[in-house]
């Protein structure tokens, strides 16, 4: 660690209370220059809102900021805060779709020519140089919109750097990217430590924390619990003091898979349509089943052609040919159009998406809310349907121990694992017979991620055919009976959970030959 023995930053004491919620109470957190300083916890456990707090985003109750040499500083918005140094990359991204890449990391700090006009070049070039530095070479004048969900997130990254901040805060930076864009960040912190300025990673990654941090803090319930430097402490010792219990015991006995069921989705030669509107990944030639009891994972880089299946089989995707059918009755052969996701619901298909802000939830709507979204033709008359939709909210919140106030708190205020598992108990309420969770896991802590792993395999094995999509391999390996590798659109090849290594899966992801 380059950095010196004065912090750049000091928070003490920060209190914090929401209506029913002690966010955060009497806590103490200080960051070194030069120091990458991992802020690690639970979801739930106060992060982000001593980060939302640092940022100018929210007033804190109680306590005082030190920042830069000046004392008790208040941040009125983050504007305030972008004006000392202060820059941070949230978890949920805030970017205006329609702008250009460009608009976007200068938004609302455009350079001015001598004539008072926005000078698009400077904007433009000064863009370029800036997604060079966390590898991305397209064209800033890209709408936003045209880009995938990682690209948008090192967007987001490269904003932070147009700031030339003396502190950046990275929450779950590496949550959406690929293994060689991960690179190129780790990169763009190590550059930042060698001119001083100090980076706070949030991450629930422990490989990460251990590969870049050089302390770490940890939160719980909205305390602080423990400062250490990552050279003495060791990733058990980090977990048990995060979830104040030992995990080691929290696996599940798979079994085998029930081999004498037949198939509960079949899929046969999907294809996109020829002369289809482009899109990012082409769907070539694929065919696969999985059975009722089983879980079948998804595996393959960035660009594989995972996410776009997954909408194909769900009827989001349109313009594809081929053959889907659901429990022996055909869904789809031939041509897809006509088909919608309400056929696919019907038929017994639930899809958990990727983002679950963006497609999966009405985050300002009531937990019950969501959790009836998708089945609101079971609850029968208006004037009976609330108090139906309370009992079946409540059920589900007791059997997966959602983590709130009541079944009316906003969904925009939970954490991200209890986030995910108000999406799930939507789903489940459809009681699918083919479930797709498209990375169930992102995002949230360690409890919450074994957790969610015995909820999808107790599922799977009362009967339900389970697709899990995942980029984090040790999850892959966790909870698939069976690993399906894309590569380019098509399944490069299949792997048992027995033969299924983080070694053979990128290898047929990346279509290299194992020597």
């Amino acid at each position: 660690m380059t950095c010196n023995s004065t912090p750049i930053l000091r928070m003490r004491g920060i209190s914090k209370h929401f209506v029913g919620v002690q966010a955060l109470q009497e806590v103490d957190f200080e960051v070194l220059p030069g120091e990458v300083h991992a802020l690690v916890g639970e979801n739930g456990a106060g992060k982000s809102t001593l980060m939302h707090i640092l940022s100018g985003v929210y007033r804190p109750d109680g306590g005082w900021i030190d920042f830069n040499g000046e004392n008790e500083v208040v941040f009125a918005d983050e504007q305030a805060a972008q004006r000392h140094g202060i820059a941070i990359v949230f978890q949920e991204r805030s970017l205006f779709g329609p702008l250009s890449i460009a608009e976007n990391i200068f938004a609302g700090r455009q350079p001015i020519g001598r004539f008072g006009f926005v000078d698009r070049a400077a904007m433009i070039e000064e863009s370029r140089k800036l997604l060079a530095e966390v590898g991305m070479e397209v064209d800033p004048q890209l709408p936003v919109e045209r880009l995938s969900p990682h690209q948008q997130q090192l967007v987001e990254v490269a904003k932070a750097l147009s700031l030339r901040a003396h502190l950046i805060v990275l929450d779950e930076p590496t949550a959406a990217l690929t293994e060689t864009e991960t690179d190129h960040l780790f990169a763009v912190i190590k550059k930042l430590q060698e001119r001083q300025a100090a980076v706070v990673y949030i991450s629930h990654r422990m490989e990460e924390i251990f590969l870049l941090a050089d302390r770490v803090t940890v939160l719980k319930d909205g305390q602080h619990q423990a400062t250490l430097s990552v050279s003495e402490t060791s990733p058990q010792e980090l977990v048990t003091t995060m979830v104040g219990r030992e995990l080691a015991g929290e696996s599940f006995d798979r079994g085998a898979p029930p081999v004498d069921q037949s198939p509960l989705l079949e899929v046969r030669n999907l294809s996109d349509v020829a002369g289809s509107v482009p899109r990012r990944v082409e769907l070539k030639e694929i065919s696969f089943s999985v059975r009722a009891g089983e879980v079948v994972a998804l595996a393959g880089l960035a660009g594989a052609g995972r996410t776009e299946l997954a909408l194909a089989i769900f009827g989001a995707r349109s313009r594809t040919h081929g053959t889907i059918a659901v429990d022996g009755q055909c869904l789809q052969q031939g041509n897809s159009r006509g088909r919608c996701v309400a056929d696919s619901i019907a038929a017994g298909i639930g899809y958990l998406p990727e983002d679950r802000k963006e497609a999966g939830l009405f985050l300002e709507k009531s937990i019950a809310s969501n959790i009836a979204a998708a089945s609101l033709k079971q609850f029968g008359r208006a004037w009976t349907q609330d108090s139906q939709i309370a009992k079946v909210a409540d059920e589900y919140c007791q059997s997966l121990r959602i983590a709130a106030s009541g079944i009316e708190q906003s969904v925009v205020s939970l954490s991200g694992g209890n986030q995910q598992k108000v999406l799930l108990a939507k789903w489940l309420l459809v009681k699918p017979k083919v479930l797709i969770v498209d990375e169930p896991t992102r995002g949230v802590d360690v409890g919450a991620k074994a957790e969610i792993h015995r909820l999808l395999f107790e599922l799977s094995r009362k009967g339900v055919a389970v697709i899990v999509i995942s980029s984090d391999l040790p999850e892959v390996l966790t909870v698939a009976d069976r690993v399906l590798v894309m590569a380019e659109g098509r399944i490069s090849g299949e792997l048992s959970h027995e033969e299924a290594t983080e070694e053979r899966i990128i290898h047929l992801a990346s279509q290299v030959e194992v020597v």
